[in-house]
C-alpha cells in the first residue's frame, strides 16, 4: 500500500488523530513504525474491545510493529482486581486469549508487561523527567484516564504516578504512535507536551470512539457511559452465549436517533467496522426481511422509522452472536485462563 492507502486504513472508525499530518509524515518516512496500545488487566473483556482488536489489525495491515502493553502495576495503583498483582497478571494472560479470540494475529504482535520495562531502559529516570516538566494540576486533570475524578488523588498519592507512568511507557518503548480509546486522550496529550519540552520524539496519538453501555450514554459525560465490566447487564462479554446476548440486547436503550444509541454504535463500529452486511429478519406481515450492506443505509432506514427498534435489536443480537461465535469457540478450546480468572475473582 502507498502512504495514502495506509493513512486511510488507520483513520477509519477513529474519533481523533493528533495529528493527521504527523501521521502522514511518519508513514512516508518509515516502512515499519512502532505503535502500542495499553490495557489495565482488570476483569472480563467486553464488546468494546472488539473495536480495539479491529483497529489493531488495521495497524498490522498498514505495516506497523504492534505492541500490546499490559499495565500490571498501573492496575495495582488503580486498585483493580483488589490490587492483587498475581490476580492482575493472571488477567493479563486471559486478555491475551481474548485478542487471539478476536482475530488479532498474535504471532505478529509483541505482548509486554509493564513490570518488564520497569526493570530496564532507565524507566524511572524517564518518569522523573516527565514529572519535572509536568505540573501537579496537569497530572490531576489527567486522572480521568483511570476512570477516576481528580480528587481521588487526595486519598492515595500513588495515583499521581499513573499519568506520568503512562507517558513514560511511550518513551521507554520508543513508540511512534500511541493508540487507545478517546478516554485516554489526556494521557497522550500529556506525553506529547512533555516530549516537546524535553526535545524528545513527539508521539502521534490515535483515538477510537467508546462503545456505549447498553443502558445508554450520558451526553454530558460520555466517558462515564461507556461499555464497562462494572455494569454486567449493560455490557456484552466477548464469550457470552447467544442467549445472554439476546437477553441483554432486548433490554438495550434504543431511541429513535443516532446520538447516544448503543445499538446503532454497535452496528457502526463492530458489525460494519470492516465492511459486511446486516440482515433483519421480520415476518412478512411486518414487511419481511431487510438486508443492509452499509451502516449509512441502516441509519437512514432507522431514522426514517422504517425499522422498529425491537426488530433492530433482535437483528443485531443475532448478528453479534454470529460475530462472536469464533470467540466462544476459542474459549471452549482454551478455557484455562478464563476459568482460573473467574475462580480467582470469586474469592475477592
Amino acid at each position: 500500500m502507498n502512504v495514502e492507502d495506509r493513512l486511510n486504513l488507520l483513520l477509519r472508525n477513529t474519533e481523533e488523530t493528533v495529528t493527521e499530518e504527523d501521521l502522514r509524515t511518519l508513514l512516508a518516512q518509515s516502512a515499519k513504525p512502532r505503535v502500542y496500545i495499553g490495557f489495565e488487566p482488570s476483569g472480563l473483556v467486553h464488546l468494546g474491545w472488539a473495536l480495539c482488536a479491529s483497529k489493531m489489525r488495521d495497524f498490522i495491515d498498514a505495516g506497523f510493529e504492534l505492541t500490546i502493553f499490559m499495565a500490571d502495576w498501573h492496575a495495582r495503583i488503580n486498585d483493580k482486581l483488589g490490587g492483587d498483582i498475581e490476580r492482575i497478571r493472571l488477567c493479563a494472560k486471559y486478555m491475551g486469549d481474548c485478542f487471539a479470540a478476536l482475530g488479532v494475529p498474535m504471532d505478529q504482535v509483541k505482548f509486554v508487561l509493564a513490570s518488564e520495562i520497569m526493570e530496564k531502559n532507565n524507566y524511572w529516570e524517564t518518569v522523573i523527567k516527565v514529572g519535572k516538566v509536568t505540573s501537579l494540576s496537569r497530572i490531576k486533570r489527567a486522572m480521568t484516564i483511570m476512570g477516576r475524578k481528580e480528587d481521588d488523588a487526595e486519598l492515595d498519592s500513588s495515583k499521581f504516578l499513573y499519568p506520568l507512568m503512562q507517558a513514560a511507557d511511550i518513551f521507554a518503548m520508543d513508540m511512534d504512535v500511541a493508540y487507545a480509546g478517546i478516554d485516554q486522550r489526556r494521557a497522550h496529550m500529556l506525553a506529547r507536551e512533555a516530549a516537546e519540552k524535553l526535545g524528545w520524539k513527539v508521539p502521534v496519538a490515535i483515538h477510537t470512539p467508546l462503545i456505549p453501555g447498553l443502558s445508554g450514554m450520558n451526553r454530558m459525560d460520555p466517558i462515564s457511559g461507556k461499555m464497562s465490566k462494572s455494569h454486567p447487564d449493560s455490557n456484552i462479554l466477548i464469550h457470552d452465549s447467544a442467549e445472554d446476548i439476546q437477553r441483554k440486547m432486548k433490554k438495550a436503550f434504543c431511541p429513535p436517533e443516532v446520538e447516544g444509541n448503543p445499538v446503532l454504535a454497535v452496528c457502526k463500529y463492530i458489525l460494519f467496522g470492516r465492511g459486511g452486511h446486516l440482515v433483519i429478519e421480520r415476518p412478512e406481515k411486518f414487511g419481511g426481511n431487510l438486508e443492509f450492506n452499509s451502516y449509512e443505509e441502516l441509519e437512514e432506514t432507522y431514522l426514517a422509522q422504517k425499522l422498529h427498534p425491537l426488530d433492530l435489536k433482535n437483528g443485531v443480537a443475532q448478528a453479534l452472536s454470529d460475530y462472536l461465535a469464533p470467540a466462544r469457540e476459542y474459549f471452549e478450546k482454551h478455557p484455562e485462563n478464563l476459568e482460573a480468572l473467574k475462580e480467582s475473582m470469586a474469592q475477592m
